[in-house]
């Protein structure tokens, strides 16, 4: 279970193995069944999380009571409320498991422990950081200039294993458009691939 977590650190950055050990020790495993919930809106996000098994989504719910899906979670992958983890105000996403799951999870108080003593995992979080940032620019450029059929071709070609996990009106959620678009885009690329 933590050698993905291991794998995942030193595709960035280095570890010596006094330093796997201590991420080991540092990393709890949480186990969720399906529809349970990792956070919850208004609690306190106090953890970073990675996921080792299973899939989830991060999501807020509207005024109207739909639900809006900003992120998915699956194998390999970072799932965290993060404007909640770094300023400390109260989570305004749920995280959920859509399958049963597994997630590596790291209090604060303990990650900035290994900060001290693995100079290594600061310079790999400040990374994924990063790259989390850019990654949340892009979406927001896509979602304001691109189609809504460049979007789903778009998420088909880069999350293929994820699109099969995840259900098909959740997909939609995540692209901003109903499930009955979604249904006619995925005829579409069908025909255009045959």
């Amino acid at each position: 279970m933590h050698k993905t977590l291991i794998d995942n650190i030193q595709e960035i950055v280095p570890l010596k193995g006094d330093d796997i050990l201590l991420i080991e020790n540092a990393f709890i495993p949480v186990e969720l069944k399906k529809k349970q919930f990792l956070l919850q809106k208004g609690e306190s996000s106090n953890h970073m999380r990675f996921v080792t098994e299973g899939c989830l989504k991060l999501y807020r719910i509207d005024d109207t009571g739909k639900e809006h899906i900003l992120q998915f979670g699956i194998i390999g992958w970072w799932v965290n409320d993060l404007y909640a983890y770094l300023t400390q105000k109260p989570a305004t996403f749920f995280i959920q498991a859509i399958t049963d799951s597994t997630v590596l999870q790291i209090h604060r108080d303990q990650l900035n422990k290994l900060y001290d003593k693995i100079h290594m995992m600061d310079r790999f979080f400040r990374i994924k950081t990063q790259n989390g940032y850019v990654a949340l620019q892009e979406r927001t450029i896509n979602s304001m200039s691109q189609t809504a059929e460049e979007r789903y071709f778009e998420f088909v070609k880069r999350y293929r294993a994820m699109e099969q996990q995840i259900p098909q009106y959740m997909i939609a959620s995540y692209l901003g458009i109903t499930p009955e678009h979604l249904s006619s885009l995925r005829k579409n690329l069908v025909r255009k691939l045959s």
